[in-house]
């Protein structure tokens, strides 16, 4: 990484300087190296981040004006900042598919998905999701293994992955995966709720989730809305007899 080695070489120079030029002791030479490696990498980041999260800010605004071919692109020009900084290159992939998994361009997002970043959670479950989809239990399973792992109080993460579990047929995996769940989020009531109701052999509810949950495309909103629209016009009837 750039930065790195620019902070490595800046630090050497000063402590070299400071010890064979400046007649200074090795131990002050190694803490003035450590201390100008330390702010020329800070400084060095900060300056990268601004110009990255400028860009993911154009990207963003791109998506919520339904302009999704434009920020995909905006976001790999965003690829030139990956030599500078750690992980940038994963979280542009995991921000990448995501957006093409929203389009339901599943085969599109995967690559990227596959190159995404262990802590972007959304992505990490939309991976998984489509390895189940592939019938690839094993894949999915790994894939949320990581994720929950890597961040462990979301819990439509946890709900995911006993979704998933539950549509594969693994009845008491996923009643085991939401205790898991609950043993990091004690008390939440989505996940308290959907153990519940797989203890009693019924299924999930995820509309607790609002519309997080329709981007993962595992239940179309439509559905809801049809039931919704058919048991109002019902009262409606109801009322006018």
């Amino acid at each position: 990484m750039y930065n790195l080695l620019i902070s490595f070489l800046c630090s050497t120079l000063v402590s070299v300087g400071l010890v064979q030029f400046a007649g200074q002791e090795l131990w002050v030479g190694v803490i003035a190296s450590l201390v100008v490696f330390a702010l020329v990498y800070i400084l060095i980041m900060r300056l990268v981040m601004k110009k990255f999260v400028a860009l993911m800010e154009t990207a963003q605004r791109d998506v919520q004006a339904n302009r999704a071919d434009r920020a995909v692109q905006v976001m790999k020009s965003a690829y030139r900042f990956s030599p500078w900084q750690l992980y940038v290159k994963e979280q542009i992939n995991s921000q990448i598919g995501t957006i093409l998994y929203l389009k339901r361009d599943f085969a599109g997002a995967l690559p990227y998905l596959e190159k995404g970043f262990v802590r972007h959670w959304m992505a990490m479950a939309m991976l998984a999701i489509t390895y189940m989809k592939k019938s690839k239990p094993a894949k999915m399973a790994e894939t949320f293994d990581k994720a929950t792992a890597a961040v462990k109080k979301e819990p439509l993460l946890w709900a995911l992955y006993a979704y998933c579990l539950e549509k594969s047929g693994e009845h008491n995996k996923a009643i085991q995966i939401l205790e898991k769940g609950l043993k990091k989020l004690p008390g939440d009531e989505a996940l308290d709720e959907n153990l519940h109701l797989l203890n009693e052999g019924k299924k999930m509810k995820m509309k607790a989730f609002g519309d997080m949950w329709y981007q993962f495309h595992l239940e179309k909103p439509g559905a809801i809305i049809k039931k919704q629209t058919k048991a109002m016009t019902g009262r409606r009837k109801m009322v006018v007899r």
